[in-house]
């Protein structure tokens, strides 16, 4: 499918924080229990998050790769990301915020709502009640978005992979985790796509 393409929406990786905080303060649970865990709460989720990458990571329209990249800078910018690196004769702009954007807070509830609910059942069956207490948290990470656009017969193909940055230490100072809630993931990818396409309308560029 070309690219190998990672979107995130939010940030899972936040998940070890809250669990260790609060798990190993409360002495709830031990690091073992903790880590155990988190290692089969990021296998679940890894699983969802790549088909759902394979399924609406890479788009292809019938525009010119300039017109492509013009209007994912703007579409960009409009969900909040700050360009930190672009080369338009390359194709390539990576762009940054706080997370959870480009999530807003309203769709981080609802990503937070679908998914913890999983998270919570996955997690119980090493720590049992102490489970209830996790929670998804975006605090002290950058979401860092790479988006690529390349020349693709007669129209360009965007591709987006994505990475976070930590900005702040988790407390209990375990490693956090990459993958991303999957629900966070759906609604990331549909909103860069709307946007885009948003934008390319206003150009005149796709009917």
């Amino acid at each position: 499918m070309g690219h190998v393409v990672r979107v995130v929406a939010s940030a899972m990786r936040c998940a070890s924080l809250c669990v260790l905080s609060a798990l190993l303060a409360a002495g709830c649970a031990t690091q073992d229990e903790v880590r155990d865990a988190i290692t089969d709460v990021n296998r679940a989720f890894q699983k969802e998050y790549e088909a759902i990458l394979a399924e609406k990571g890479v788009r292809t329209y019938k525009v010119r790769r300039a017109d492509a990249f013009v209007a994912l800078h703007a579409a960009l910018a409009r969900l909040g990301m700050r360009v930190i690196d672009q080369d338009p004769d390359v194709g390539t702009l990576h762009v940054e915020a706080p997370a959870p954007a480009p999530l807003n807070a309203q769709e981080w509830r609802k990503a937070a709502e679908a998914d913890l609910p999983k998270m919570r059942e996955i997690a119980r069956k090493h720590v049992g009640f102490a489970a209830a207490m996790i929670a998804f948290e975006p605090e002290g990470l950058f979401i860092v978005i790479n988006a690529t656009t390349l020349d693709a017969g007669a129209g360009t193909e965007i591709s987006l992979t994505t990475r976070m940055r930590e900005v702040a230490l988790p407390k209990s100072g375990m490693p956090r985790r990459e993958y991303p809630p999957p629900t966070g993931v759906r609604i990331a990818l549909d909103k860069i796509w709307a946007q885009l396409e948003q934008e390319l309308r206003a150009a005149r560029k796709i009917p």
